[in-house]
């Protein structure tokens, strides 16, 4: 720990990997890494490393960049994340991330601005928005220390606290009902990734077939975090769906990687060509991550760049 206190610390360190994050001449792959390797190490000055690479054509990378500034819960990176909401040259996967990213950091600062687009006519947009509103309100109100939460068992800001309600038909019906917010289908979704078992994955399977291209992503993403291989030909349905969005696709094919199995790294190695680059990217991406055991040995450009210069 106090290795990482004292890199964190040292502007040549962070620099070196921003150097890495920035070059888009490295492997996609090197930059994910050099990205989570700041991420945990956090701080201004990664902050500022990360921020400075939103000019990049990667939409993938840029949607990654503003995941990251917002599991690192740094008020800081609040500026950052509020220009690129505003931006309307960024892609929508970009500014939707980053507009639930200040709903991860949580401040109330953040309101206004995501108040201004929580009725966009983009409704991945509008509907991220009015999360992140939702989300900050809880932060801040009395509900958020109700001792019948379930635990978060993946350590991760989730767009929504889990639901109080445990009973898994009424979650099913909570999570299907189109009818309902949005953000409570998105509390029975964490509860239900919160139980870890075969029931709860099919169930959240079920919710591919949403109308809102958002809610669909969001089940990839909690499916990719849960890992369980009996939701794999569900997922390998929807990257081979190219009527679906790539948003979709894209999330689909990175919790993929995180299964990394043989078949899935099999399936996902067809995909390496597909026409949309941000599933092609992801799915690069993904078959790197199925080789690492953890976050932090995937993180490793911290390691690489104090070895080279030892």
């Amino acid at each position: 720990m106090a290795a990482i206190d004292k890199m964190r610390n040292s502007n040549d360190s962070i620099s070196q990997i921003a150097k890495i994050l920035r070059d888009q001449n490295q492997p996609l792959t090197e930059r994910f890494r050099a990205l989570f390797t700041l991420r945990n190490l956090g701080g201004k000055k990664a902050i500022n490393a990360i921020a400075g690479i939103f000019s990049d054509p990667s939409a993938l990378l840029k949607h990654e960049l503003a995941y990251c500034l917002g599991q690192m819960q740094d008020d800081y990176a609040v500026s950052i994340l509020t220009e690129v909401l505003q931006d309307e040259n960024q892609e929508v996967i970009v500014r939707h991330e980053a507009g639930e990213a200040l709903g991860a950091i949580g401040s109330l600062s953040s309101i206004e601005v995501l108040k201004k687009y929580e009725n966009s006519d983009i409704r991945d947009l509008a509907d991220t928005c009015q999360l992140a509103i939702q989300r900050i309100k809880w932060l801040h109100g009395s509900d958020r220390h109700k001792k019948n939460l379930s635990k978060n068992p993946y350590n991760s800001i989730d767009p929504a606290p889990p639901s109080e309600c445990q009973d898994l038909g009424k979650l099913e019906k909570m999570l299907l009902d189109e009818n309902l917010p949005m953000y409570n289908r998105y509390r029975a979704m964490f509860s239900l990734r919160n139980m870890q078992t075969d029931k709860a994955c099919r169930i959240l399977a079920k919710g591919f077939k949403s109308s809102s291209a958002l809610f669909r992503h969001e089940i990839a993403y909690v499916l990719g975090q849960l890992q369980n291989p009996i939701v794999a030909k569900e997922l390998m349905a929807t990257v081979e769906n190219e009527d679906e969005d790539p948003m979709v696709r894209h999330e689909c094919a990175e919790a993929l990687g995180a299964m990394g199995t043989a078949e899935c790294n099999d399936f996902l190695a067809k995909y390496l060509t597909d026409k949309e680059r941000i599933v092609r990217e992801s799915c690069i991406v993904a078959l790197d991550i199925s080789e690492s055991t953890d976050q932090f040995q995937y993180a490793n450009t911290l390691s690489k760049v104090t070895s080279v210069s030892a």
